[in-house]
């Protein structure tokens, strides 16, 4: 019995309590979906679920009595052996081996399908992650978006939502300036400027700009009067640059579906459009020869200068003018996964949305915090190749992707993470990458084992064999994930398929040192040994289908 079949059968009890005058709920009272759960202390059952307590006010009574008709009921439903309420009016579920081993047949069959649902399902979701300036590699906060922001991506996929990765590409301003004077400098064997960039890249960059022109038979634009070269340099450092960080990208297996170019808001009249748009509808008012959106009136801490006294647009028109895009685009929610110095756009893009007269909570703001990489307890502050700051290809150079991946997304996003590089490069089981990943080996290894000796999972399946504490807690575990695949997606949580898996993995290793799939010297194949494939192919399924929400591998040998 599958936790959703056991929220149906107690929901069918309501309703049936309900139309036999045992309980009294008025019309629709009833949830669609009773929430079962795991108790925290294995001794009370393998499911718990509070609906007695929810009840209780709609229904008139005690929540005990409502538990206790509940019980009576629930009791006779096949593969249920025991109910038992506790305290306030808690129902407490114990499962009969056969319907608790049922689930591991479930699960195979079901494939990458099991933990997927459809609860997000005709939602558009604009999800924009990463987002750096194209004037220099992909810095390691820069890295820990791409490996949540892409996490979260496929775990909104899981639950039905339709998701868009977007890359905001901030080609137009000031920083962009001071990466063209930094290339012509290092073109004319210059220091870069004060306020410009620093590192190899740009000299390689600086270097390849010159060459390529040279090869086309074009002059060196270095010695072009210098707006042309600084045009010149600013044009293809740009595409250079971004060309590079999107191969990176790439190689961490994260790929966006749209690459957004802020300076396209400008050039084709978007900026000026939606500034107009706010002045028509009062939302623009004039002081000391600006213009400020009235953000106050919606929650803002205060008001912001839209454009500012001497004309040009400031950074917030931009702002405005790219959430009017997403919108009418046909997005129904845009989240934003933004750094930890980005805590004042969550108040102003919410703002930016009721300006428009769009409910706020179509805007979400994830603030992520630091990310510190430490190796020999000491921790690594610059870059070989970009100087002033740890990259993406440091960190995977160091331990891999998949390590990188992993170690990533497995804290909450709004704590700040210590990365070790030593521990995450040892095969030992204090490396949560490894010791999840060595269990999908562990259950590739089993599988193939078990075959070699005759046991097949199609010749036999008796789930009433499972009954071992281990295999109660295993198949516990299994029917655990398509709740943490649901609450990762309904509270924007990637970590907690991380920390899931690393659970199941703990339950998987026990099992392991205890029952046995393949039978000993002579022994004969018996249901015993093909049940027991069943729930260890069952476990290789979930792992590796939560290693593929997080985009991390599952191999089959290590």
């Amino acid at each position: 019995m599958t936790p959703e079949e056991l929220s149906a059968a107690i929901r069918a009890c309501l309703t049936g309590a309900v139309d036999a005058g045992e309980l009294s709920l008025p019309a629709g009272a009833v949830p669609q979906a009773v929430k079962v759960e795991r108790p925290r202390n294995r001794d009370h059952g393998d499911w718990a679920t509070s609906v007695a307590l929810q009840l209780s006010k709609p229904a008139g009574v005690p929540p005990r009595k409502v538990a206790e008709v509940l019980a009576v009921r629930l009791s006779g439903v096949a593969g249920v052996k025991s109910v038992d309420v506790a305290g306030p009016g808690f129902l407490n579920v114990v499962l009969d081996a056969a319907a608790a081993g049922e689930l591991a047949r479930t699960v195979v069959e079901a494939g990458p399908a099991y933990g997927r649902t459809e609860a997000l399902a005709g939602r558009r979701v604009n999800l924009e992650f990463v987002s750096a300036n194209p004037t220099g590699p992909v810095h390691l906060g820069g890295t820990r978006w791409a490996a949540v922001g892409d996490s979260l991506a496929r775990v909104l996929q899981a639950v039905g939502a339709d998701v868009t990765r977007e890359y905001y590409f901030n080609d137009h301003g000031a920083q962009i300036d001071r990466f063209a004077r930094s290339l012509l400098a290092r073109a004319l064997g210059q220091e870069a400027p004060e306020d410009g960039y620093g590192g190899d890249y740009i000299e390689e960059i600086a270097s390849t700009i010159v060459r390529d022109a040279l090869a086309a038979g074009a002059p060196d634009p270095s010695t072009l009067p210098e707006a042309e070269a600084l045009e010149a340099f600013r044009s293809r450092g740009v595409a250079l640059m971004f060309d590079e960080v999107k191969g990176s990208l790439h190689d961490f297996r994260v790929d966006f579906d749209v690459y957004f170019h802020e300076d396209s808001l400008h050039t084709s009249g978007a900026v000026a459009s939606v500034v107009q748009q706010l002045k028509d509808s009062g939302r623009l008012f004039e002081s000391d020869g600006a213009w400020w959106l009235r953000s106050t009136e919606f929650g803002d801490d205060k008001d912001r200068v839209v454009i500012k006294s001497d004309g040009n647009p400031a950074y917030v028109a931009g702002d405005l003018a790219y959430l009017r895009d997403k919108r009418a685009r046909g997005f129904d929610l845009c989240i934003y996964l933004l750094g930890a110095d980005h805590h004042g756009y969550v108040a102003r893009l919410k703002a930016a949305a009721a300006a428009f007269g769009d409910d706020p909570a179509v805007v979400e703001v994830l603030i992520g915090q630091m990310v510190n990489l430490v190796r020999d307890g000491v921790p690594v502050r610059m870059s070989k190749r970009a100087g002033t700051v740890v990259t993406m290809e440091d960190l995977v150079g160091a331990v891999g992707v998949d390590a990188a991946r992993y170690a990533l997304v497995r804290s909450s996003v709004d704590s700040q993470i210590d990365v070790d590089l030593d521990l995450l490069v040892k095969r030992t089981n204090d490396n949560p990458v490894f010791y999840v990943q060595y269990a999908h080996a562990r259950t590739s290894g089993v599988g193939r084992n078990a075959r070699d000796l005759g046991v097949r999972t199609e010749d036999g399946f008796d789930p009433s064999v499972l009954d071992h504490a281990t295999e109660s807690a295993l198949l516990a575990a299994i029917g655990d994930f398509p709740r943490a695949v649901a609450q990762a997606a309904e509270l924007r949580e990637p970590h907690r398929v991380a920390r899931y898996l690393e659970a199941l993995a703990g339950s998987y290793h026990k099992w392991y040192d205890e029952r046995r799939v393949t039978p000993m010297g002579e022994e004969a194949v018996t249901d015993v040994h093909r049940t027991r494939l069943w729930l260890n192919d069952a476990t290789r399924t979930v792992l590796a289908n939560g290693l593929a929400l997080l985009g991390v591998s599952a191999p089959d040998r290590m």
